[in-house]
């Protein structure tokens, strides 16, 4: 059920990155952001697997937390906190033309 969860989550990250990057940078900024983004789940999946092979049996801490439902846990984990800081978006002084707020 774990696993299930967090693809679920990343299907939804993935359309809301795609979408963004679409309507403010175009298509191809659209597309690199999701191989950017399956680039990172992929590496990280990985990485969170090795980490997991070291602090936990393959049986886990029950039936649903396996070694697998862990290592998917710890990446989305990762994950959220690199897109947040990554896809942010910068800040515009309150004064700008691009803030949106201003102006007559």
């Amino acid at each position: 059920m774990i696993p299930l969860i967090v693809f679920y989550l990343h299907i939804v990250a993935v359309a809301g990155v795609y979408t963004r990057r679409w309507q403010e940078e175009g298509l191809a900024e659209a597309f690199l952001a999701v191989f950017f983004m399956a680039l990172i789940f992929f590496v990280g999946w990985s990485m969170a697997s090795f980490v997991m092979k070291l602090l936990m049996t393959a049986g886990g801490a029950g039936t649903a937390l396996n070694r697998d439902s862990a290592s998917l846990l710890l990446l989305t984990g990762a994950e959220a906190v690199f897109y947040y800081f990554y896809l942010r978006g910068e800040e515009r002084p309150s004064g700008s033309p691009d803030a949106g707020g201003g102006g007559s």
